[in-house]
């Protein structure tokens, strides 16, 4: 993480809630803890204000001499994504390790297919792809909803009889470029587009695409992490 986290408190932890529903576990202890809202956490020099997913203001909290603050707090505050695993009892920051793919998460579907004839590419059937092919050419926008639980976006997409001249990744809500990536050719194959999407609720994929071409997205293989 190359952005600097400066905390105006002393032995700053981290904290987050992992819901269990009960609260009868082996290692979970009671414990007597005091919200206090006299600390402030600097980012980058910026006062913070944490907030949890529905919005309602959080502050640290002291206990034992430490003073705790909401990790997903310090995440969005980072554009580091923060999500909590219940299954495994694990809080997840960063990058996962197992990639989610690209159709795990709500996308516009107006393109979507499962024809074969659109779904095969160089020998390979990527069973659920995003398709379009324009005679007269265009600038069509694909969008995408990761909505902040990523860190990273492997994005693939393959020119098809054509060239596709400009393919710009933005943040939609913040009206933000994330990546900007030149000509694609057909000869260029399935071409691999990773973005940094940490804090990210919304992507738009706006693609320029040359007279008598198109696109092939394959939803399985491009994917989340």
């Amino acid at each position: 993480m190359k952005k600097a986290l400066v905390a105006s408190i002393i032995g700053a932890s981290l904290l987050v809630g992992i819901s269990t529903g009960v609260y009868a576990g082996t290692k979970m202890k009671k414990i007597e803890a005091y919200l206090n809202g006299d600390v402030k956490v600097r980012v980058n020099g910026k006062v913070a204000q944490f907030n949890d997913d529905k919005g309602l203001a959080l502050q640290p909290i002291t206990y034992n001499g430490n003073t705790y603050v909401p990790i997903k707090g310090i995440g969005n505050a980072l554009n580091v994504a923060v999500t909590t695993d219940t299954k495994n009892n694990e809080i997840i920051v960063g990058e996962k390790v197992n990639g989610t793919p690209l159709k795990s998460e709500d996308f516009n579907k107006t393109t979507y297919s499962k024809d074969p004839k659109q779904t095969n590419y160089k020998g390979i059937d990527y069973k659920e792809v995003l398709f379009e092919h324009l005679d007269g050419g265009g600038g069509p926008s694909l969008f995408f909803t990761p909505n902040k639980k990523y860190q990273k976006l492997v994005f693939k997409i393959a020119a098809i009889d054509g060239n596709l001249t400009s393919v710009k990744i933005s943040d939609l809500d913040q009206n933000v470029l994330l990546k900007s990536v030149d000509t694609i050719t057909p000869e260029d194959g399935l071409k691999e587009i990773e973005v940094d999407i940490g804090g990210v609720k919304t992507i738009a994929v706006n693609l320029q695409v040359s007279t008598d071409a198109g696109y092939m997205v394959p939803l399985i293989s491009s994917y989340y992490k």
